[in-house]
């Protein structure tokens, strides 16, 4: 799910990260090459099902790789960020940034008065 440029020719802020959960997992996920699902419940603190139903989603949108396979007898799941989901995320982090400077430009524009 690739956001377009907004007026100014710049990316939006990507859609796909749009809920607090799949923001949590997608920056976790940003810092590591893979982890396992309970790690990220328990350090992003979501709940697994609702980090199941964000995991699925950005696995949807492809940016989002779920893995499932055993340690020992017990199964488990790991999750990363694919290549279009670093990038996606990277383009969302600079289009929040671009937001912030803009409100600072504004800001002491509006103190110049």
């Amino acid at each position: 799910m690739i956001t377009g440029p907004g007026p100014d020719g710049q990316a939006e802020p990507d859609e796909a990260f749009g809920t607090l959960p799949k923001l949590k997992l997608a920056a976790f996920l940003a810092g590591c090459a893979e982890a396992e699902f309970g790690t990220v419940a328990e350090t992003c603190a979501i709940a697994a099902p609702t980090l199941s139903k964000a995991a699925t989603a950005l696995e949807e949108a492809g940016y989002v790789r779920i893995r499932k396979g055993h340690v020992g007898r017990r199964p488990r799941t790991w999750l990363s960020l694919t290549a279009d989901g670093r990038a996606a995320f990277d383009r969302h982090l600079a289009a929040l940034a671009r937001l912030t400077e803009a409100g600072r430009a504004q800001a002491a524009q509006v103190e110049e008065e």
